[in-house]
C-alpha cells in the first residue's frame, strides 16, 4: 500500500490527491499535521529517497520562515534536522509519497506517472 502524507488545505496536495483519484489509485492518506511522520519514519524516507535532507523542508511555509531555518539548516546535523521535521508536520514538504521502497517529495506529474507506471507493472 502506498502512503500519501498530505495537508488537505494545501493546493499542491489537493492537486496530487486529485491526480491519484482520477486514476483510481488508492493510497493510505495521512494528514501530515494531525499525524506527522516520526523521526524514525522520516529518517527511513530520507535514506530511501536519495535526496538531500534539506529537500524535505517546506521552505515556503510560514513556520520555516518564522524559525529562521534558512540560516540554521546548513550548519545543523542530520539528527537535528530530523528532530525539527518530526516536531511539526507543517515543516515537511508535501505531499510525501512512499510505497516503502521509493519516495517522492512534492508533486510532479511525471514522477507520479513513472512511480505508478512501475508500481502497476505497466
Amino acid at each position: 500500500m502506498v502512503t500519501f502524507y498530505w495537508y488537505p488545505k494545501c493546493g499542491t496536495c489537493r492537486k496530487a490527491k486529485k491526480w491519484l483519484d482520477e486514476r483510481g489509485i488508492e493510497v493510505n492518506a495521512v494528514h501530515i499535521v494531525e499525524q506527522p511522520p516520526s523521526k524514525e519514519v522520516l529518517k527511513e524516507l530520507y535514506e530511501k529517497s536519495g535526496l538531500p535532507l534539506k529537500k524535505f523542508f517546506n521552505t515556503s511555509g510560514q513556520k520555516y520562515r518564522a524559525l529562521g531555518l534558512k540560516d540554521r539548516i546548513p550548519a545543523a546535523s542530520d539528527d537535528e534536522l530530523l528532530d525539527l521535521l518530526a516536531s511539526d508536520g507543517m515543516l515537511v514538504k508535501r505531499p510525501l509519497l512512499t510505497d516503502g521502497t521509493n519516495v517522492i517529495v512534492g508533486f510532479d506529474e511525471k514522477q507520479y506517472e513513472k512511480f505508478f507506471g512501475q508500481a502497476n507493472g505497466r
